[in-house]
């Protein structure tokens, strides 16, 4: 079981580092969009420091979209998805597996670049440290609940629009509580209740999104 595991992860990180540029496309993704913000506000550092927190998570969450479509379609048309299905894994396991090689491959070069990113759009450099540790861990929540997006969408025609639709709603949470526990810290108050919240929705869809991405899989193979 931990030799399966160990396979299955170890594949996920080469198809998700190889498929379409890895996760330097969603670096250079989040990197325009975070470009164009002081083009559009003029470039006013007292324009943007009030929102590079909520800027710079709302282009992570856009960002940890793209390579989303072709997390189980690829498996679904070699064949690979009726294998892992009858496995010794079990499919709950193996949504689980795919999200952490998703947040490892993508989730987390996204996190490096966070605080880059802010303190470019006027956060203080002072937090560039609870910057990466919030975006890590809002990254795992990304990771999570947008596999179980691509679970969701598997088979449809226009998988990619559907995606966006399922997973952007439940992407709102770790944006509110990431935004808000930097805002918070650079207003000089606490962000530690932020932060606990935002560890509990990566709790909750750790749990929800593996058992409900392995039924959302088992329907589309039947």
């Amino acid at each position: 079981m931990r030799g399966a595991t160990r396979v299955l992860f170890d594949r996920e990180l080469d198809l998700a580092w190889g498929g379409g540029g890895g996760p330097l496309l969603a670096l250079a993704f989040f990197a325009c969009l975070t470009a164009i913000l002081p083009l559009a506000a003029g470039g006013d550092p007292g324009t943007l420091r009030p929102v590079a927190a909520g800027s710079t998570w709302i282009a992570l969450a856009l960002a940890s979209l793209l390579s989303l479509e072709r997390l189980f379609e690829r498996d679904l048309e070699d064949g690979g998805l009726e294998l892992l299905a009858t496995g010794h894994l079990s499919l709950t396991s193996v949504v689980l597996i795919k999200a952490m090689a998703q947040w490892i491959a993508v989730g987390l070069p996204l996190a490096l670049a966070a605080p880059v990113a802010a303190i470019a759009l006027g956060q203080p450099p002072q937090l560039f440290l609870l910057t990466l540790a919030v975006a890590a861990l809002g990254g795992l929540g990304f990771a999570l609940t947008g596999t179980l997006g691509a679970a969701m969408a598997l088979g449809s025609r226009r998988g990619g629009l559907l995606i966006a639709v399922v997973v952007l709603p439940l992407f709102i949470p770790p944006v509110v509580f990431g935004s808000g526990a930097l805002d918070r810290a650079a207003q000089g108050g606490e962000p530690l209740s932020a932060i606990a919240l935002l560890a509990a929705y990566v709790l909750f869809a750790g749990v929800v999104a593996p058992l409900a991405g392995a039924a959302a899989v088992r329907s589309a193979l039947d």
